[in-house]
C-alpha cells in the first residue's frame, strides 16, 4: 500500500520539536518508504536525520506548507513496529525525548556518518537493464546512484529476492569489514585458454590446473599459495589471463578471542527440575510470567538458564541474556558458546564500533538466535522473542544513570509482555522490591537452596579488626587471613581477595594542619595512584603530581590514608614474596580484552591470589579457590544511602560465594569494624530470608522503596546560590501542584555537593500512589526547558534512582 505522509521524529532533542512532524513521501518513494526507516528531512535552514515512526494520507498540515523528505537512508527497517511503540512507553515511563527512546535502541555506527553500499548477490546479467549499467563490472554500486535513477522501487524488490544485499559503510566508526579473496571462473573454457598461453610458465600452468578442479569456489590468497606452492607474482599472473578474479568478500568481526569446546546439557537436580518445568510450562502457554529465581550461591542458575534456553531454541524462537558487568560477559559467554556454538551474539561496552555494529548486524539478519550482554543488549533487534533473563537481578549497572533513565529489569517485562514469553530475574540475593513482589505474586518465585553438587556453604569467619588493633596487629590481614593465605599457598590453592576501592589510597592528609587534598572541579578527595605517582579524582577525570609539601600549610608531614588495591598488592609481597597475584581493578583492565586475559590467566593457575573491585564478586567459577577475603566490609556500609545494608549484605553474600563451589571446601574471612551489624551477621549464613524481614521494617518505618515509591528532582549551576534558588522553585511547584499525601524532601546538597565545578542540589519525591506525578513532572520539565535552561540551569528528573 502507498502512503502519501510520513511522520518524523527529527534528531533535536529539545522540548518544542519531542512530537512527529509531518512530511510529504515523493511519488517515487511511496511504493518503498516504511516506518521504522531513517531519514533526512528538512528542517529549519538545514537537512537533518529522522526516524518515521507512522506513515498516512491525511494531514493537517497545508498543501502548500509541507515539506517533502529529502532522502531515504533505509530501504529496510532499522526499527521493528515493536522498537516504535516501546520509545513511545520508554518517553513517557521515563520521561525523556522520543528521539532518546529511538536513538538508544541502536549502535553508535548507525548514529555515524556513513554511506550505502549495493553489493551483487548473483551474476550482474540476472539483473534488469538499468540495474546492469549502474553496476557496470563491479561488484558494488553507491546506493545514491540508485536513488539519482530513480529505481528504489527495483532495488527493494531485487534486495527481497536476494539477487542484492545493501551494507552500510560507516566513515571514520564502524565500517564493514572485508578480506580479499579469489573466485576462481566457472567457465570451463576460461581455464582452457588460459592453460594454453601458459605453455611455457610451468607454475602457472600448475596453478590453473589446480584451479580447474575447483571452479567457481571463493578461496582466501593465502590458502592458494599454501595448497600449490605458488607464489601472489604466479597468481596475478594467472588471473591477468582470465582463469580468477579478485573480489572483497565480507567477513564479520570476531569478539570472541579464543575458540571454546562444546558442552552437554548436566542433569539437573530435583530442585533445578521444579524451576525449568515452571519456567517451560508458562513458555508452552505463552504466558508473560516474571519468575523471581532464587537460589544460593554456587546452587546451578545457568545451568537452568541454559536449558531453557534450549527449549526456546528448539521452538524456532530467540533469547536475550543480560549480565551485570563487563568483566561477566566472558565467562558467561564462554558457557553460552560451548552450549550453542555460533548461534550467539554478545553485545557489550567492551566491543569496539565495527564489532558492535557487526553483532548488531546478525542479530538483525537472524543470524543468531541468543544474545548474551550488558544492559543496552535489552534492545537487541529480534522479533521472535521466547525468553529473557537478567542474571544477578538486584545489580544497579541494570539502571541507566542519563537519559533514557530506563531500567533493563522494566525493559525486559514490557518486551515479554509484547511476545508473551516469560522473564527469569535470577539472584542469591535478589532486590528488596523484586522479593516483596514475589512474596505480594507479581512475580513467581523459584528456589535453589542447595549448591549443584551437594557441596556446603563456605565457613564464614569475622575478623573484629578493632580487636586485631588492640592486639598491635597494624596491618591490613587480620591473623585469622594471613594464616589462611599462608595454608593456600603451600597447599597450592587459589585465593580470591576483595576490596572495593581501587588505587593505592583513598585520600592523601597532611598531619600538621588536617587538610586533605580535593578535586578542585568536585566535592570529593584525590585518589593517590602509586603507579603513575598521581593523585586523581574518579569522578571528573582531573589528575595532578602528588604534592611535597602540604598546599595549606607548607608542612612535609603528607601520609596516605585508607587502602586501595594497588597498596593491598604491594602488603601482599612483602608479607608472602613467593605469592603470584593479579590485580584486577579499573586500572588493570583499560585495555581491549584485559578481563578475559586476566580470568583466563588465573583459570590456568598462573596466579594464587586474584585481587580486585567489585567486579570480581560475582559470576567467577574457579574450581581451585578455596579462600575468599573481603579487606574492608564497611566500605559500602556506611554510605550516605538508604540502600547500603542492602547491598552491603549482597556483596558479601556474592564475594563469599566464590569459595568451594566445586569438590574442595570454602572458607571466607571478612574483615569488619562493625562486626554487630546485621548486614555482616546474617551474610555469614547466606541468610536471605531473615535479612529481608529485618531491612523491610526498617524501610517500613523510615518510609523507603518497597513501601514508597522516590523520584529525584537534581538541579545545578556553577553558581552556588542559582542553584539552591531553582531546586527551591522546583519544590515549591512541586508541593503547590502535587497531592497533600505525596512527601518532598528537599531541597538539600547532593551527596557529591559540588561535580565538575557544577553545584549541585536535590530534592526528593515520596509517594505511594500519586496519578497526577507523570503529568506534573512534564509541566515541571516543560517550565525549565522554555525558561530556567536559559539561566544556565541544567535540571534530571529520575523516577527510580538507583542512588541518592
Amino acid at each position: 500500500m502507498s502512503f502519501s505522509v510520513a511522520e518524523v521524529i527529527v534528531d533535536v532533542a529539545t522540548y518544542h520539536v519531542d512530537r512527529p512532524f509531518d512530511y510529504a513521501v515523493p511519488q517515487e518513494w511511496r511504493e518503498i518508504i516504511e516506518a521504522g526507516c531513517r531519514v533526512k528531512v528538512p528542517f529549519g535552514p538545514r537537512n537533518v536525520l529522522g526516524f518515521i515512526v507512522g506513515l498516512k494520507n491525511e494531514t493537517d498540515v497545508p498543501h502548500n506548507k509541507i515539506k517533502p523528505i529529502a532522502q531515504i537512508l533505509d530501504i529496510e527497517p532499522v526499527l521493528t513496529q515493536e522498537m516504535l511503540k516501546m520509545a513511545k512507553w520508554l518517553k513517557n515511563e521515563t520521561i525523556c525525548y522520543e528521539i532518546d527512546a529511538l536513538q538508544v535502541m541502536l549502535p553508535s555506527a548507525l548514529r555515524a556518518k556513513y554511506e550505502k553500499i549495493v553489493i551483487l548477490q548473483v551474476e550482474v546479467n540476472n539483473l534488469p537493464l538499468e540495474v546492469q549499467s549502474l553496476f557496470g563490472k563491479r561488484q558494488k554500486a553507491n546506493f545514491k546512484e540508485f536513488e539519482k535513477a530513480e529505481l528504489l522501487p527495483v532495488l527493494k524488490e531485487l534486495i527481497a529476492n536476494g539477487s542484492v544485499k545493501i551494507e552500510n559503510h560507516v566513515k571514520q566508526q564502524g565500517n564493514v569489514k572485508e578480506v580479499r579473496m579469489v573466485e576462481i571462473s566457472n567457465d570451463a573454457h576460461a581455464l582452457e585458454r588460459a592453460l594454453e598461453s601458459a605453455s611455457r610458465a610451468a607454475k602457472q600452468r600448475h596453478l590453473i590446473s589446480w584451479m580447474q578442479e575447483h571452479l567457481g569456489e571463493i578461496i582466501a590468497p593465502h590458502q592458494i599459495y599454501e595448497e600449490t606452492g605458488t607464489s601472489s607474482a604466479v597468481l596475478q599472473a594467472v588471473i591477468e589471463k582470465g582463469a580468477a578474479r579478485f573480489v572483497q568478500e565480507e567477513v564479520y568481526r570476531d569478539p570472541f578471542t579464543k575458540d571454546v569446546t562444546r558442552s552437554q546439557s548436566l542433569q539437573l537436580t530435583q530442585e533445578q527440575d521444579v524451576a525449568l518445568k515452571a519456567i517451560t510450562k508458562s513458555m508452552d502457554a505463552a504466558d508473560a510470567t516474571t519468575f523471581l529465581l532464587r537460589g544460593v550461591t554456587g546452587s546451578g542458575k545457568t545451568e537452568v538458564y541454559l536449558q531453557a534456553i534450549e527449549k526456546v531454541l528448539a521452538e524456532g524462537k530467540e533469547a536475550i541474556m543480560l549480565v551485570p558487568e563487563i568483566s561477566l560477559t566472558p565467562q558467561m559467554t564462554e558457557r553460552f558458546r560451548s552450549r550453542f556454538g555460533e548461534l550467539v551474539a554478545v553485545m557489550h561496552s567492551g566491543l569496539s564500533v565495527g564489532e558492535k555494529y557487526d553483532e548488531w548486524r546478525k542479530i538483525q539478519q537472524g543470524k543468531v538466535s541468543v544474545v548474551v550482554g550488558a544492559r543496552s543488549a535489552i534492545f537487541a533487534p529480534f522479533t521472535n522473542i521466547g525468553l529473557i533473563i537478567l542474571d544477578e537481578e538486584h545489580e544497579s549497572t541494570y539502571k541507566q544513570e542519563d537519559s533514557p533513565r530506563y531500567h533493563a529489569r522494566d525493559v525486559a517485562i514490557w518486551r515479554s509482555q509484547f511476545y508473551g514469553c516469560p522473564v527469569i530475574l535470577g539472584s542469591a540475593t535478589p532486590a528488596l522490591e523484586s522479593f516483596a513482589r514475589a512474596k505480594k505474586g507479581v512475580y513467581t518465585l523459584l528456589s535453589l537452596t542447595q549448591r549443584a553438587m551437594n557441596q556446603a556453604l563456605p565457613t564464614v569467619y569475622v575478623a573484629d579488626m578493632r580487636e586485631e588493633l588492640q592486639k598491635g596487629n597494624r596491618s591490613m590481614f587480620s591473623e585469622q587471613l594471613i594464616e589462611g593465605i599462608r595454608v593456600r599457598l603451600e597447599r597450592r590453592e587459589q585465593m580470591v581477595l576483595f576490596l572495593n576501592r581501587r588505587g593505592y589510597s583513598s585520600f592523601v592528609l597532611c598531619r600538621d594542619c588536617g587538610t586533605v587534598v580535593q578535586c578542585p572541579n568536585c566535592d570529593i578527595s584525590l585518589t593517590y595512584h602509586r603507579t603513575q605517582e598521581k593523585l586523581k579524582c574518579h569522578y571528573c577525570g582531573y589528575e595532578e603530581h602528588v604534592p611535597q609539601i602540604c598546599p595549606q600549610c607548607q608542612s612535609e608531614h603528607i601520609r596516605y590514608f585508607g587502602t586501595g588495591t594497588q597498596k593491598v598488592e604491594e602488603e601482599i609481597y612483602k608479607l608472602f614474596p613467593e605469592a603470584r597475584v593479579l590485580r584486577m581493578d579499573v586500572d588493570t583492565t583499560k585495555h581491549k580484552g584485559a578481563h578475559e586475559e586476566i580470568l583466563q590467566a588465573f583459570g590456568e593457575g598462573k596466579a594464587d591470589i586474584l585481587l580486585g573491585t567489585q567486579m570480581i564478586a560475582k559470576g567467577l567459577d574457579f574450581p581451585n579457590i578455596t579462600l575468599v577475603g573481603v579487606l574492608s566490609a564497611d566500605t559500602s556500609l556506611h554510605l550516605p544511602d538508604y540502600r547500603a545494608a542492602e547491598r552491603t549484605f549482597q556483596l558479601l553474600t556474592q564475594v563469599s560465594g566464590r569459595a568451594g563451589r566445586h569438590d574442595k571446601p570454602g572458607e571466607v574471612v571478612i574483615q569488619t569494624y562493625t562486626p554487630e551489624h546485621y548486614a555482616i551477621e546474617l551474610s555469614k549464613m547466606q541468610d536471605y530470608e531473615p535479612f529481608y524481614e529485618r531491612e523491610m521494617f526498617l524501610r517500613r518505618r523510615s518510609g523507603y522503596p518497597p513501601y514508597y515509591y522516590v523520584a529525584l528532582i537534581q538541579v545545578s549551576h556553577e553558581d552556588v546560590m542559582m542553584a539552591a534558588e531553582y531546586a527551591g522553585r522546583a519544590a515549591d511547584w512541586l508541593r503547590a501542584n502535587l497531592s497533600e499525601k505525596v512527601a518532598i524532601i528537599g531541597p538539600t546538597t547532593a551527596s557529591i555537593s559540588r561535580l565538575q565545578n557544577r553545584y549541585r542540589y536535590q530534592c526528593l519525591i515520596k509517594y505511594k500512589i500519586e496519578p497526577n506525578l507523570i503529568p506534573v513532572l512534564q509541566r515541571l520539565l516543560a517550565m525549565y526547558r522554555a525558561d530556567w535552561i536559559k539561566q544556565g540551569i541544567l535540571m534530571t528528573v529520575d523516577l527510580d534512582p538507583s542512588t541518592i
